[in-house]
């Protein structure tokens, strides 16, 4: 397989209103520090756009949030001499955040978004002010951005709002890990806080940014979630000798979901390098003729595994095509103008409307959720079955490698991944439904889209515990194994398996496992990820 989750990813992006940012690319700047700059193209659209809005503004025509307030006090005028302080305030009293600041990868993926929604030409920003935040995005000059605070209606108000305060040289930025007044960090950098023009708070806040850069971010660890999620059940199925035949390519061409068909094609591939498998399939199979004149075939082994090995294809060929639904609406957002009112196309004049709305986020965040939690009660179930004796073949109760009952094994490691699950489950209620007016009942209907990828980010924490859990789970199992057992494995699951020991050793005797649950953890989540982002072309295997 290739690693197209890294493809099409150079040290320098260009922003371009002509070409589709990708989300590798955008990745590639908000998780490995490849540098922004803007096409020729792109400044010729900034301009454009600008002078058509000054011109605009010359007419003394009606503008939302240019010569008028703001949201229900949009019915205010606003005189010429006070439009500079117009935008300020509207930052100013958007600047309410609350909560942990975000991380420094989100805060990247949200200036990203913010910077890539703007360069499309149709917010009325000067090039100078799209030039800052980029150059503060290339520098790592990060604002501190309060997690909590935003509903997602008129974009992402709030976090936009601190990201602009600080570009401003007011509010806080980060300096290493503290916190300094974002002058300073500006000043030292030899850049000029941004003195905002008309519109250009507007611009700035107003957009879907925030979500869109979370979202993003989390649609790469998702599909990172969901290839190790498969490798896991595969490596157990391994484990308790499954039998291949219901991962056969002709199952899903029969039920031809691309998700599915994809998991069939990988699944096929892990087993070629696989002798631990049991590979009969139906047609070399005999049943044993009745005994008796009852007509009744004597009791034989039943040739059907439980769910959480059978149904692998099923379960994560949904769990892919989620993701990829999820990654597509996150790659089209990333590419739009989200702000209002937008500067149209030549002729169009200024258009208000609602493309600050972030619903179509909001639903793909709730479904992405959805999947990474089922995931994760797959692996808990895995889990369950590989430590329990009376399920688990011919290996030891819970895995302990000395004597029962003196040694627990991984009887406590189990329990934990359950009570994860349950975390998970209780935080799973959709966020994209919880809609409570606000703004003088202007904003009637809101969309909580950057609580819905918060949470998704969340859950993603969790996943990995859970994931860790089961790589020590599994490790301990193919310890349990004898050596021709062991060797029999795939290729695919001995990589795994090494990966797990470096952060964790054989389970000998009974010790805390809280470290090795963390550093396993983060091992998995720091895998290159092999499944494609986005649905594979014509030319991927069926």
């Amino acid at each position: 397989m290739t690693d197209t989750s890294s493809s099409d990813t150079s040290s320098s992006v260009e922003l371009d209103p002509d070409t589709r940012l990708s989300l590798s690319r955008a990745r590639a700047v908000a998780a490995e520090g490849a540098q922004l700059d803007l096409s020729s193209r792109a400044r010729s659209q900034l301009e454009r756009a600008r002078n058509r809005l000054d011109a605009w503004i010359d007419e003394r025509r009606r503008i939302y949030g240019v010569t008028t307030g703001f949201g229900p006090l949009a019915e205010s005028y606003i005189a010429p001499s006070e439009r500079r302080e117009l935008q300020q305030n509207l930052v100013y009293h958007l600047a309410t955040g609350v909560g942990e600041p975000m991380g420094r990868a989100q805060t990247r993926a949200i200036m990203l978004a913010r910077a890539n929604s703007l360069a499309q030409g149709h917010s009325g920003i000067r090039t100078s002010s799209l030039e800052l935040l980029i150059a503060c995005l290339n520098r790592d000059l990060l604002p501190v951005v309060p997690s909590l605070g935003t509903v997602g209606a008129s974009g992402d108000l709030t976090p936009l709002a601190h990201v602009t305060l600080a570009l401003m040289g007011e509010g806080e930025m980060w300096d290493g890990d503290d916190r300094r007044p974002a002058h300073e960090v500006l000043d030292e950098a030899g850049l000029v806080p941004l003195d905002l023009g008309a519109k250009e708070g507007l611009a700035l806040v107003n957009g879907t940014s925030a979500m869109t850069g979370w979202s993003m971010l989390n649609g790469a660890d998702a599909m990172r979630a969901a290839e190790t999620g498969l490798r896991l059940g595969f490596l157990c199925a391994e484990c308790l000798e499954a039998r291949a035949e219901a991962w056969h390519p002709g199952l899903g061409r029969v039920r031809p979901h691309p998700g599915q068909q994809f998991v069939h094609h990988v699944l096929r591939e892990w087993r070629g390098s696989s002798n631990r498998l049991v590979e009969e399939e139906a047609d070399s199979r005999q049943l044993d003729p009745p005994s008796d004149s009852s007509g009744v075939a004597p009791d034989q082994e039943l040739p059907q595994d439980p769910y959480s090995a059978r149904c692998l294809p099923q379960l994560y060929g949904a769990v892919l095509d989620c993701i990829w639904q999820h990654n597509d609406v996150v790659e089209t957002e990333l590419n739009a103008v989200s702000d209002n009112p937008v500067v149209g196309a030549p002729g169009e004049g200024m258009l208000h409307g609602g493309n600050f709305y972030g619903q179509h986020v909001a639903f793909a965040a709730d479904h992405i959720a959805h999947a990474v939690v089922k995931t994760a009660i797959h692996l808990e179930r895995c889990v369950s079955r590989i430590t329990d004796t009376k399920r688990n073949g011919d290996l030891p109760p819970f895995l302990q490698g000395r004597q029962t009952g003196l040694h627990s094994g991984l009887m406590g490691a189990q329990v934990t991944a359950t009570s994860l699950v349950a975390e998970m489950r209780t935080r799973s209620t959709p966020a994209s439904i919880q809609s409570i007016p606000t703004n003088a009942d202007n904003q009637d209907v809101v969309t909580m889209g950057t609580i819905a990828a918060r949470r998704v980010g969340e859950h993603l924490d969790r996943f990995w515990e859970v994931a860790a859990i089961a790589g020590i789970a599994f490790a301990q199992a193919t310890d349990c194994l004898d050596d021709e057992a062991f060797e029999s494995l795939s290729s695919s699951s001995k990589a795994l398996v090494a990966d797990v020991r470096e952060e964790s050793a054989y389970l000998d005797g009974d010790r805390p496992l809280s470290n090795d649950i963390d550093a396993v953890a983060e091992r998995l989540r720091s895998r290159p990820i092999e499944f494609p982002l986005t649905v594979p072309g014509d030319d991927a295997p069926e």
